[in-house]
């Protein structure tokens, strides 16, 4: 199976961005270091724009992402931090080569 890259948008309500970025970057140690499959989690904060945060994330294929979706890390994130978001969105894309 092809690797599957994700561009996210997590759209943060106003004010809240600092306090969202440490469990996002907990969440994003965890998978790193616990699910084999998460190749790469890049975390991006827009200079002009403190209400999103952008993912861009890399999983070895398709059933590598289903697990990370459906995951602990994530159920935690979301646990922790969805006081804070308005609203997530997401694209997949297949890498170029």
């Amino acid at each position: 199976m092809a690797k599957l890259a994700i561009i996210a948008t997590i759209e943060v309500m106003a004010g809240r961005r600092a306090e969202l970025v440490p469990p996002l970057m907990a969440h994003r140690q965890r998978c790193l270091k616990e699910e084999a499959g998460t190749l790469q989690f890049d975390v991006l904060l827009p200079n002009n724009d403190d209400t999103k945060v952008l993912l861009y994330e890399l999983y070895q294929d398709a059933n590598a992402f289903e697990e990370h979706r459906n995951g602990a890390s994530i159920a935690q994130f979301r646990a922790e931090a969805s006081a804070m978001i308005t609203k997530i969105s997401g694209t997949q894309c297949a890498l170029a080569e």
